[in-house]
Formats: C-alpha cells, structure tokens, sequence
C-alpha cells in the first residue's frame, strides 16, 4: 500500500520569562510613563495541511472526468450551500480531499480517490461557471478499492469520532472537513493508491 503523506505541523517555540539584572547606576534617568514597553514578537507557525471531502454527482463529474482534465486539474464549482461554501473558502493550496461519488443507489455512493487543492478559493467572471466561486483541484490518484458508505457508517462504533463525522450526520452536505484519523482509515480501506510518476507493484 502507497502511504499518503501526513502533513507535520512545526511545534510552537517555547518562550520562558527571564528575569534581567538591572546594571544602571544609582541615579538613573526617570522612565516616561507615557512609553509603552515592546511587546514581544508573536512565533510564526506553519499552517497544518488539512483534510476534506468532496461529493460530485458522477454523471456530472465523476473520478474519469477528473483524471482526464488537464494536468488532472479541475475546478470545484456549482457549491450554493452556505456552510459547504464556507469549508471551501477554508481550504488551503496542498490540502487534501476525498472524491466521493453520490447517488440515488447506496451502491454508487462511495470514496473513490484523493484529490488536493491547487488553487484556493477565486471567483470567476459573470457567465462562468466558476462565477459563484470556485476552487481547483488536482488529481493525487484513484483508491484500489472503493470505499463504501455503508462500510463507513458499519465503523462508527470502532472508529473514534465516526458518528460525528460530517458524511453520516450532515447527509446533504456536499462540502465537508475530515479528522485526520477518519481521514487514515477511509485510506487504509481503500488499500491506497498510485500517485503520478509512480509505478504501482503487482
């Protein structure tokens, strides 16, 4: 199985108070009380990669459309519910998002391949399709093996936080965050999969 790679957040610098000598002479120029002391620079911290999933009707949109667009890049368009907007708006160049095909049979809706976020959030021109907002995706590669929704539903009292994940409470939500154990075990289940430029095993 190809693992995917896990984004690693830098630690935050730990910052301890020191206690300063004084080595002014007795007579020391009085302080202004109208100058306000420095405050010290807040530490910069690397923003954490995060996970999503994507529903697509696959008549409209489906995994082949996708991998046989340009540079397997896409736009995320046609999203009109609010919170579902907002969770694009939140996604970030390099996330990743499970492709979920939807459907009237439960046979057909099911993850089926990871895609990652090549441009953020854009708004395109009046008469496009991108014109409500949009973001591009990048094709990252195919499961070798769907993952089902009921298979996932089935793990919600073996998986932590899986009965509230979003694709089981929020069933008409086409937008959604996924926690990074979630995230583990949809792709351990679906055994992986064969990035670009690699060559996959027998």
């Amino acid at each position: 199985m190809v693992g995917i790679p896990r984004a690693i957040t830098s630690p935050i610098a730990q910052f301890a108070a020191k206690t300063r000598t004084s080595t002014a002479p007795a007579i020391a120029a009085p302080l202004n009380p109208h100058r306000m002391p420095r405050k010290p620079a807040a530490p910069t911290v690397a923003a954490a990669s995060k996970y999503w999933l994507l529903k697509t009707e696959p008549g409209e949109w489906s995994w082949s459309d996708q991998a046989g667009a340009p540079g397997g890049v896409g736009p995320w368009d046609g999203v009109r519910n609010h919170q579902a907007m907002n969770n694009l708006r939140a996604m970030r160049c390099g996330d990743r998002c499970l492709f979920y095909h939807s459907g009237a049979g439960a046979a057909s809706r099911r993850v089926v391949g990871v895609v990652e976020v090549a441009r953020e959030w854009y708004e395109g021109k009046e008469g496009e399709a991108t014109a409500g907002g949009a973001v591009d995706v990048r094709a990252v590669g195919e499961f070798q093996k769907p993952v089902g929704l009921g298979e996932i539903k089935n793990a919600a009292e073996e998986v932590e936080g899986m009965k509230d994940f979003a694709l089981i409470r929020q069933a008409r939500l086409s937008v959604m965050p996924v926690p990074a154990n979630i995230w583990d075990w949809i792709c351990e289940m679906g055994g992986g999969f064969v990035q670009d430029g690699e060559v996959e095993e027998d």
